[in-house]
């Protein structure tokens, strides 16, 4: 087995379980601090967003690529040069940046967030920045030498670790106003980042041990890093200035459309904290797969294989679809009455067949982007997003004050279908790929839509006879299972097969040593 396939499996072992995690976390979370605590803890998260988007991001990204790149050509020094500048100017943006966010937690929390209840959370999420970017910058130099366990072990203690140290904070400090909640909230999430930033430093400096690196044989300038790192950096901060927005005026929206602010920021917080997550649950494989294949094409790109990369691309698309597809249709089926059970709110679940579509939309969306950003095309895959940000932010703006989170569902659906769409022409383009939309999409979906139209009947059969939500959904997910492999066979598809290519996309091996 490779090591592309295997960094691949293990990354989406971990990606599952840290969506698993995840999400058993929100759901505790949910019932100890309610939905409107939940919305207030949703809106000061866009800062977060925002300050690793101007220091962070565009870094990890060049840190990325760069190091595959040059851990491809055997420059062992040139890796080491990398992540020691990456960190200088990390350090460099986000320290001034940080005392300031501080200093101005005040104002930012009444006039930008709209609520002075976030002041706090505002306050305490710049420790946690910073412990962020170290970490995220030797993870993502990791993933560019092709090594994954470090960063894979990582993450999964640090999942565990930020869930135990938030509910614990929690139970032993409640009841607190929703402000000091949002406090202990982050201050949870400060504790969780001392460990991996910490953890991460550690494993590299025994890498650097293990491995010595020799002396480098190229000149990295401050140009190469910030040709990568500029447009996705300003790509990412434009898409969080566009999420930012789209957060603070979905309960400015239901407020001006007839809500009290509290039951604005409880509406809001069931549908961002409790009904997303539910249908992000399945998607830990995508993110699995682009952390792998963004060094992958990189290193292809290095040597001039671009073109190559159109077979590893056509497999990549068509497993998304063959994953994702029936997820998305299990969830419309049964995500609403599932999340009511677990978050407890008769509200979660709402919208759920335009959000699930939106999901799939934006699963596309995230694979061709980052296949974009391992080709090099880091200014098409920052144009694409931009807009389909800037698509949702009109849906908000223009719907939900009169319609509600069913203008926001819309924006979410046609949004992603915008990003989706334009990524797909951009990679078409750049691999000299011959599309094949019915093998890609076509097939998959109608699988997925034959299998979701019989679990709706099957369930409803099964509630209807007295039988509990859980019982019946797993049922529903195991005939699901059955009746989404046989409308692929019987369309040709061997999913078998479909599993074996993607294989052997994933083991063709890397042009590194």
């Amino acid at each position: 087995m490779s090591s592309i396939l295997a960094g691949t499996l293990l990354l989406t072992a971990t990606g599952l379980f840290s969506q698993a995690v995840g999400f058993g976390y929100r759901m505790l979370l949910s019932r100890l601090i309610g939905a409107e605590t939940m919305g207030l803890y949703q809106i000061v998260m866009p800062v977060y967003s925002m300050f690793m988007s101007v220091t962070a991001v565009g870094l990890t990204v060049a840190v990325s690529t760069l190091s595959a790149r040059y851990h491809a050509l055997g420059d062992s020094g040139a890796v080491r040069a990398v992540l020691k500048r990456a960190l200088g100017c990390f350090f460099l943006l986000a320290v001034p940046l940080g005392i300031g966010i501080v200093v101005l937690s005040d104002p930012i929390s009444v006039y930008l967030l709209g609520d002075a209840r976030t002041r706090l959370g505002v306050a305490l999420l710049v420790p946690c920045m910073l412990l962020t970017g170290v970490e995220n910058l030797h993870k993502h130099c990791f993933y560019g030498i092709g090594r994954v366990r470090p960063p894979a072990a990582v993450e999964t203690c640090e999942q565990l670790i930020r869930s135990g140290a938030v509910l614990s904070l929690l139970v032993l400090l409640l009841p607190r106003t929703a402000e000091q909640t949002v406090g202990i909230i982050v201050f949870g999430m400060v504790l969780c980042e001392v460990f991996s930033a910490c953890a991460l430093t550690l494993l590299f400096r025994q890498h650097w041990r293990q491995h010595p690196p020799g002396e480098t044989r190229v000149s990295l300038t401050r140009r190469q890093m910030f040709a990568i790192a500029l447009p996705v950096g300003a790509t990412s901060l434009l898409g969080t200035v566009l999420g930012t927005a789209n957060s603070v005026l979905i309960p400015a929206k239901l407020v001006e459309g007839g809500r009290t602010l509290s039951e604005a920021m409880a509406e809001f917080g069931v549908l961002s904290g409790m009904t997303i997550p539910l249908l992000n649950l399945p998607t830990g494989f995508i993110g699995a797969l682009c952390l792998v294949m963004v060094p992958d094409l990189a290193r292809r790109t290095a040597r001039g294989d671009r073109h190559a990369a159109g077979g590893f691309l056509d497999r990549v698309l068509s497993a998304t679809s063959l994953l994702i597809a029936p997820a998305m249709a299990f969830l419309t089926v049964a995500g609403a009455p599932l999340g009511q059970l677990l978050f407890r709110d008769p509200r979660v679940g709402q919208y759920m067949l335009p959000l699930s579509l939106g999901t799939l939309l934006g699963c596309y969306q995230s694979v061709l982007s980052g296949a974009l950003n391992g080709l090099g095309l880091q200014g098409k895959a920052a144009r694409n997003a931009i807009l389909s940000d800037g698509v949702q932010l009109l849906f908000t703006w223009g719907t939900v004050a009169r319609y509600g989170l069913a203008g926001f569902a819309a924006g979410y659906l046609l949004s992603n279908f915008a990003g989706m769409a334009l990524n797909l022409g951009s990679v078409l383009k750049a691999a000299s790929l011959r599309p094949r939309l019915f093998r890609w999409f076509g097939r998959p979906l109608l699988s997925a839509l034959f299998m979701g139209l019989w679990c709706h009947l099957f369930f409803q059969i099964l509630l209807d006879s007295g039988w509990a939500v859980l019982s019946a959904a797993g049922l529903i997910a195991l005939l699901g299972a059955i009746l989404y492999t046989a409308a692929l066979l019987a369309q040709g598809i061997s999913v078998t097969d479909l599993l074996q290519r993607l294989r052997s996309a994933l083991a063709e091996r890397s042009l590194s040593p």
